[in-house]
This record gives structure tokens, C-alpha cells and sequence, in this order.
């Protein structure tokens, strides 16, 4: 998956297993990185795994709202 520059991406795995593999157009730098809420009301993504089976990381867990970037 290419994702472009400042477009949000996320995945969820609906098998046992996955490999993932995305391209960016400039190499990782931590101090740009930014992030929203997996479950943020206003996106309303149907992310096709009930709540209580999801496996996030905890960083992934504590991102904000988009509107509150």
C-alpha cells in the first residue's frame, strides 16, 4: 500500500495472521509522526471487529479526535 504524502492510514487484520507492507515517500522521522483516534466518532470507521476483541498497541490507544488537531 502506497500512502501519500500527509494522508492518515490504519489497518486492522482480520485473520490470524498478516504481513503488511506500505511505501511512504520520505524515510520514517518519529518527530513528524501524528496520529487520531482509531475510534474517533466523527470518521465512524467500521473497522469490521467488535471493541472487546481488538489487540491495539498501547500508543494507539491515546491518540486524539481529529478535531481536536
Amino acid at each position: 500500500l502506497y500512502i501519500p504524502k500527509g494522508f492518515a492510514h490504519g489497518f486492522v487484520v482480520l485473520s490470524h495472521q498478516a504481513v503488511f507492507q506500505y511505501k511512504c515517500d520520505e524515510f520514517y522521522h518519529p518527530e513528524a509522526e501524528g496520529a487520531i483516534a482509531w475510534n474517533d466518532p466523527d470518521l465512524a470507521i467500521d473497522w469490521q471487529i467488535p471493541v472487546e476483541d481488538m489487540i491495539l498497541s498501547e500508543r494507539d490507544k491515546h491518540h486524539p479526535l481529529l478535531k481536536e488537531l
